[in-house]
């Protein structure tokens, strides 16, 4: 089975996700299975392959499986892989021991859906920007309406390929991605703060997600002013100071640490995501 990822398929830099598998076997159909990943095409064929390819044990030799839905965005795979617990194991989770177990008539993939539905709305995840991305449609559940994701986490559609962070297409974006990496922080004292108005360093500073705006803050200074007015003690989304678009907090933070170098302007809104 090929790792390649489909056609037209998004990608998405800096990639931990969690994803849901579904069995297609006949003598296994409806099971399902949780797990995480950085590269989401190279496990679903492990899975399919058996664990002498680096599947895992509950699915080897019950596939084929199907990976119906991935949730990403995660910051770390720290992160990634504390929710991908949760969701494995919710009576030994404090923060979902709580909620209603698995009725007698429940199928799986229902009850792992319910499940997610009432873990993206608590905390610490209700907070991160993460995206729910149904790579299989077909499969595609609707949310109950008092349990919807928060508003900052688009649901999108179709496959998703992860890229590596400052990963260029050709010699030419590459040689030119070299030279920004040696540029002295000394020459970017004169970049002026948009909140405060005081001088950024490139170790301070964060840059607006819209490319026609650019415009330059101190991280702390628009932690800020993203939390002002709010009972949040860490900034969710707000709007930059100089253009007014929206910005996810995550974002923000995903494009300091290397991310979105090739974002479009009809892009930046969500991040690069395509929905």
């Amino acid at each position: 089975m090929s790792t390649k990822a489909p056609e037209g398929a998004k990608e998405v830099e800096d990639f931990y996700g969690v994803y849901l598998l579904y069995c297609t076997n006949p003598k296994y159909k409806g099971r399902t299975y949780i797990g995480y990943t950085v590269d989401p095409n190279r496990r679903i064929s492990q899975h399919n392959r058996g664990t002498h390819a680096g599947g895992a044990w509950k699915t080897s030799n019950k596939g084929p499986w199907e990976m119906v839905l991935i949730i990403h965005g995660f910051p770390n795979d720290i992160s990634a892989l504390r929710f991908e617990w949760a969701w494995q194991h919710p009576k030994h989770s404090r923060r979902l021991n709580g909620l209603p177990p698995k009725k007698s008539r429940e199928k799986s993939f229902d009850f792992c859906l319910r499940l997610l539905a009432s873990m993206l709305n608590l905390g610490p995840w209700h907070k991160l920007p993460l995206t729910v991305r149904w790579l299989k449609p077909e499969y595609q559940v609707e949310f109950p309406l008092d349990l919807q994701p928060p508003l900052h986490m688009p649901i999108v559609h179709g496959p998703v390929k992860s890229k590596k962070v400052g990963q260029k297409k050709g010699k030419k974006n590459c040689k030119k991605s070299e030279e920004v990496q040696h540029i002295p922080e000394e020459t970017e004292s004169d970049l002026l703060c948009n909140i405060c108005f005081s001088d950024v360093t490139v170790s301070q500073r964060v840059v607006c997600l819209y490319p026609k705006c650019a415009a330059v803050s101190h991280i702390l200074c628009l932690g800020m002013e993203f939390t002002r007015g709010t009972e949040d003690i860490l900034p969710i989304k707000g709007e930059c100071p100089t253009c007014g678009g929206e910005e996810i907090w995550g974002n923000v933070v995903r494009k300091k640490r290397g991310c979105y170098e090739e974002l479009e302007e009809s892009e930046a809104t969500n991040g690069s995501d395509d929905e």
